[in-house]
């Protein structure tokens, strides 16, 4: 079973990934994106993205095949979000992939926490960053994805998170 955490830049995914992954001693994949860009320096294309979204998918698929549950921080949402944003165009195949859900839950984080600077980030401005929450809310509607809200400061993030991932798996283990 895969849950992915989403959601815009500085919004707490690799943090709530871990402590997720940690609670429920299951695995969790890092966001692929950071790796790749750290190796290749901050400036990415299209092609680059659609890289970032193959290995992600690859490390996902990866890790599933020995997770019994897998959180996975990001997932190809994202990507569609930058790509638009960016190149003001999606690959046409990450769009056929994002309409097969691959998670059982998606948790959608809330930018309301502070803004932590980092090289590979690139929209501190807090409207800006309400603006792809809502990007991601829109679209997590349309493609009929489950999701969860989830936002607050880090432990009631946490504590919600949780929450909605024990609901998921209690409504498994009664089917």
């Amino acid at each position: 079973m895969k849950i992915s955490l989403t959601g815009p830049e500085s919004a707490g995914k690799s943090t709530l990934a871990a402590q997720l992954a940690a609670h429920y001693r299951a695995a969790w994949v890092p966001e692929y994106a950071r790796a790749y860009l750290e190796a290749r320096g901050a400036a990415y294309t299209l092609p680059d993205l659609e890289a970032i979204a193959l290995g992600q998918l690859a490390a996902e698929n990866a890790a599933a095949a020995t997770a019994g549950l897998l959180f996975c921080d990001t997932d190809l949402l994202v990507i569609k979000i930058w790509a638009e944003h960016a190149f003001g165009a999606c690959p046409p195949w990450v769009l056929a992939a994002l309409r097969q859900s691959r998670y059982a839950l998606t948790l959608l984080l809330a930018p309301d926490l502070p803004w932590a600077p980092d090289p590979l980030r690139e929209h501190p401005d807090p409207a800006q960053r309400w603006h792809f929450y809502n990007l991601y809310k829109a679209d997590l509607q349309r493609l009929g994805w489950p999701f969860v809200e989830v936002a607050g400061p880090s432990a009631s993030r946490l504590a919600a998170a949780v929450a909605a991932v024990d609901k998921l798996l209690a409504r498994n283990c009664a089917t």
